[in-house]
C-alpha cells in the first residue's frame, strides 16, 4: 500500500508517509489516523479501489483522497500514473472536494466500520441459502431466500452490487441500492430507495448465520438473534476532484467496455 499525505505549510509542502511505505524508503512514518488528526489537506493513494477503501476505513472523518490508478478496473481512482506529477503540482494550489455518502452499520447498538461502497450479507455455509427480512423505515419491504443481499451506496453501485445485477446509479443521486444475490423468488428484484432510509436486516431462521462484510475490508458473523440497522453515516467519504473531460458516464463507458 502506497499512501502519501500532503499538507501545504506557508509556501512549502510538508509530506507525511504511511508507516508501511516509510520502512521501505527510510523515512519517518505517520499513521493514517494521525494524518486525519492533523487535519492535513489530502491523501494520495497509489493503488486501486481496495487501497482507497482500506485508507478510508482507518479514519473516522475521512480526509479527501486522490487516487492514482495502479490497479485494474478502479472507479474510485481518477489519475493515471503518467499524469500523477502534473496533477499533484496543480492541486497544491487548490482543489475542490467531492463528498460521497457512506453507510453506518449498527450491530446490537454497536457501530461497526462505515461503508463507502457496500455492506454485503453472505451465507456462512456454502450452497445454503439464507432467509432475509428487510425492513425499511419501519415497514416490511421484502422477505426472500437468497445466497445473500448487498446494500450499497450510489458510489458502490458500480462495485459488488453491479456484479450481482444491480443498477448503476450516478453518484450525485442520494440513494441506497439493495440487491438480492441469487434469490429463490423470481419476483425478488433490486431496489433503489432514498438515501436517508433506515434499514433493518433480519435473519428469519434460528440456527442460520450470515457473514457481514463491509467494503471487503472487515467482516463479522450474525445470527437471527442479532439486530442490524443500516442508515446514512454522519460523515461522508471525500475525494479530491480532478477535472474530468467527460465525467461519470464516460468513466462507466471506458471501464466497462
Amino acid at each position: 500500500m502506497l499512501i502519501y499525505q500532503i499538507e501545504c505549510v506557508g509556501r512549502g509542502t510538508e509530506i507525511f508517509v504511511d508507516e508501511d511505505l516509510a520502512l521501505q524508503i527510510g523515512r519517518p512514518g505517520t499513521s493514517v489516523a494521525d494524518m486525519e488528526r492533523q487535519k492535513v489537506d489530502f491523501i494520495v493513494s497509489v493503488g486501486g479501489d481496495g487501497t482507497i477503501l482500506r485508507t478510508i476505513h482507518k479514519m473516522v472523518d475521512p480526509a479527501p483522497i486522490l487516487g492514482i490508478n495502479m490497479g485494474t478496473l478502479g472507479f474510485l481512482v481518477d489519475v493515471e500514473p503518467k499524469d500523477a506529477i502534473e496533477t499533484l503540482k496543480r492541486l497544491l494550489s487548490g482543489f475542490d472536494v467531492d463528498e460521497r455518502s457512506r453507510l453506518k452499520l449498527l450491530l446490537n447498538g454497536v457501530c461497526l466500520p462505515c461503508a463507502t461502497n457496500e455492506i454485503a450479507f453472505l451465507t456462512a455455509s456454502p450452497a445454503k441459502m439464507i432467509e432475509f427480512e428487510i425492513i425499511v423505515d419501519g415497514s416490511l419491504m421484502e422477505d426472500f431466500r437468497a445466497d445473500g443481499v448487498i446494500i450499497a451506496t450510489a458510489t458502490g453501485s458500480t462495485a459488488y452490487a453491479m456484479s450481482a445485477g444491480g443498477p448503476i446509479v450516478d453518484p450525485r443521486v442520494d440513494a441506497i441500492v439493495l440487491v438480492p444475490m441469487a434469490p429463490f423468488k423470481l419476483s425478488s428484484r433490486p431496489w433503489v430507495i432514498p438515501g436517508d432510509s433506515v434499514i433493518e436486516v433480519r435473519l428469519k431462521l434460528p440456527g442460520k448465520e450470515a457473514l457481514v462484510v463491509v467494503d471487503g475490508q472487515s467482516s463479522t458473523t450474525i445470527s437471527s438473534k442479532d439486530k442490524v440497522i443500516i442508515s446514512k453515516a454522519e460523515t461522508p467519504a471525500r475525494f479530491v476532484k480532478v477535472a474530468a473531460r467527460d465525467g461519470f458516464y464516460a468513466k462507466v463507458k471506458s471501464k466497462l467496455t
